[in-house]
């Protein structure tokens, strides 16, 4: 095996911005699980001043929870789409992202995944500013990796820093294809709200986990924010679907859900129809650990 050469530098580097968002709230607050149990509970959007990276996916009071900060852009440009659209496209996990507004002026973090429905990027602050944040503050990314390419190797990266990968260590197999540090490996089967959509720059998809066979079986209780997981029997290549052999890794970029359907979701950041990513087993594949490389 040998180490990775990407195209970074044919990869332009260009900004996306855009505001923390409010929490939102319905007219009707209740969330109905499978069991038809109903609960009011925190959601998408905001700060989470309590829920970082590395800490746990699973076992919150808590449906679709985004850890850290969450931004959006439809509302420096009154509703319109195209930026919001661009922000999601083009931010990638590991990005650097700057506070240009408010108290927190000039203080940075890093891009840690993107969440569909919803479409806000997420951004992991260190506590003291997520203290100085407020709603409504404006963030600014370096997009870098859109594009991204690895030589002599046939899976497709997306979503994805050049700096984050290389701090991944992968290696090259030899037979175009490439092994990546995963904490679990979980089949497509379970995958459940995000499949089938028309792209895989930006949004997620998520990990059911009503089956409680199931859940014991890959671990799945113990998923943290952060962690990096492969999909098997999954491709991403040219939208979210089930395809035999093929391998998907990516993000767990928000909490577990109670909604049918819904649970951790998995942001892609890269995959092969043909199979052609190894998982290299390691519990300490999680963003929180690799953010320190670089």
């Amino acid at each position: 095996m040998k180490k990775i050469r990407t195209n970074r530098e044919r990869l332009v580097c260009q900004s996306v911005i855009g505001e923390i968002t409010s929490p939102l709230g319905g007219a009707n607050p209740y969330l109905v699980d499978p069991d038809g149990k109903a609960s009011i509970l925190p959601g998408v959007g905001g700060i989470t001043y309590n829920l970082r990276v590395g800490d746990p996916a699973c076992g919150l009071a808590a449906d679709h929870v985004e850890p850290g900060v969450s931004i959006s852009n439809f509302t420096q440009f009154a509703g319109q789409p195209g930026p919001n659209r661009a922000l999601n496209q083009l931010a990638c996990a590991g990005n650097t992202a700057r506070v240009v507004s408010g108290e927190a002026k000039g203080k940075t973090g890093r891009v840690t995944g993107k969440h569909g429905g919803i479409e806000h990027v997420l951004i992991d602050f260190e506590p003291e500013v997520l203290e100085e944040l407020t709603i409504g503050d404006k963030i600014q990314i370096k997009a870098f990796g859109c594009g991204l390419e690895v030589e002599d190797c046939r899976a497709r990266f997306m979503n994805l820093d050049p700096d984050l990968l290389e701090a991944m260590e992968p290696t090259l197999t030899g037979d175009g294809g490439i092994e990546m540090p995963v904490t679990r490996v979980i089949g497509a089967e379970i995958m459940g709200s995000g499949i089938g959509s028309r792209h895989s720059y930006s949004g997620d998809y998520d990990i059911q986990m009503f089956d409680a066979g199931t859940v014991e079986k890959y671990g799945l209780d113990e998923l943290r924010l952060g962690d990096l997981v492969m999909i098997e029997n999954a491709d991403a290549t040219y939208g979210r679907i089930y395809c035999s052999g093929a391998r998907v890794v990516g993000i767990v970029v928000h909490s577990a859900c109670v909604l049918a359907g819904h649970g951790p979701g998995v942001m892609t950041i890269a995959s092969s129809r043909e199979g052609l990513i190894t998982p290299r087993l390691d519990p300490g594949a999680n963003l929180a650990n690799l953010f320190e490389k670089f």
